[in-house]
């Protein structure tokens, strides 16, 4: 491993936070990088945006291998992501880890498959990790659904999905940013070891919160309407998400794979697991944590 920092793009996300900490704790030279240049625990910050070349110079001074997380908001890879990632390579970035979506490499509607095509002509080396559907997304992006409204609303109908853990997601590209000789030029799809319907996932959450969970199953029109009006999704982040669970609803997004339990060593993270783990951030205020 090169002593030359090591940028890490969403220091404070859900992947991010983990990575940072996994690398700290390999010793590893740190620079978080997001909008308000905040430190990310024990390392230091600085201001980075894709979209403003003023932050690009000093993001990637010295940098040889950088973590890519695409903002949410920015949906047009080419437009908003791509100039940041040619600068950084020009900066002298040697490696690039990207956060990437199971399936990007068929599904050319998700920004992610811009930016993997990209990477794959740049010169540089590089490694995809891409994450199947985060268990984090229905105790953050979802989550006042089932705290609030005890309901569970995406169109994913009665398909199935290979959630992973965010925390098994950040250890896989700790390891790719740590030995980039090994995970150079790989992909690695990393799922946990069962795929739920969001029946299941709602049955998992009555068993943990002792009250009852309903599924939803609208279309994608009245997803989108809900995504943005009740959750103030940006429409950027309305059309990525409906994709990815259009692709559970025609059942391609309950693929499995051994990825985690070949890079860590150990099983991931299951549903019921992360449910118990993480229950107070469903507990309404007037009940307290379940």
């Amino acid at each position: 491993m090169s002593g030359a920092p090591i940028l890490v793009s969403g220091p404070s996300g859900n992947v991010g936070r983990t990575v940072v900490a996994a690398l700290v704790a390999a010793g590893a030279d740190v620079r978080a990088a997001s909008r308000d240049a905040h430190a990310a625990g024990p390392v230091r910050g600085v201001r980075f945006d894709f979209t403003d070349p003023t932050t690009w110079p000093a993001a990637f001074a010295g940098v040889e291998a950088m973590f890519v997380v695409r903002p949410p908001a920015l949906g047009n890879a080419k437009r908003d992501i791509i100039p940041a990632l040619t600068a950084a390579r020009d900066a002298g970035v040697r490696h690039m880890v990207l956060l990437s979506l199971q399936g990007a490499e068929r599904n050319h509607v998700v920004p992610h498959a811009a930016i993997e095509r990209w990477l794959r002509t740049s010169g540089l080396s590089w490694t995809f990790v891409r994450a199947s559907f985060f268990h984090q997304n229905l105790s953050t992006t979802h989550v006042a659904d089932v705290r609030d409204r005890d309901e569970i609303v995406v169109p994913a109908g009665r398909g199935t999905t290979a959630f992973v853990d965010a925390e098994d997601v950040g250890a896989v590209v700790a390891a790719a940013l740590l030995d980039r000789a090994h995970h150079a030029n790989r992909a690695w799809t990393v799922t946990g070891s069962e795929a739920l319907s969001y029946d299941d996932v709602a049955r998992i959450l009555i068993a943990e919160l002792g009250r009852p969970i309903r599924y939803a199953r609208p279309g994608a029109l009245r997803y989108a309407r809900h995504a943005r009006r009740v959750l103030h999704m940006p429409w950027p982040m309305v059309a990525v998400t409906a994709a990815i669970y259009t692709t559970a609803r025609l059942g391609l997004a309950g693929g499995l794979t051994d990825d985690v339990r070949t890079v860590l060593g150990r099983e991931p993270v299951t549903f019921s697991q992360f449910a118990h783990r993480e229950r107070a951030a469903w507990a309404r205020p007037d009940q307290g944590e379940p």
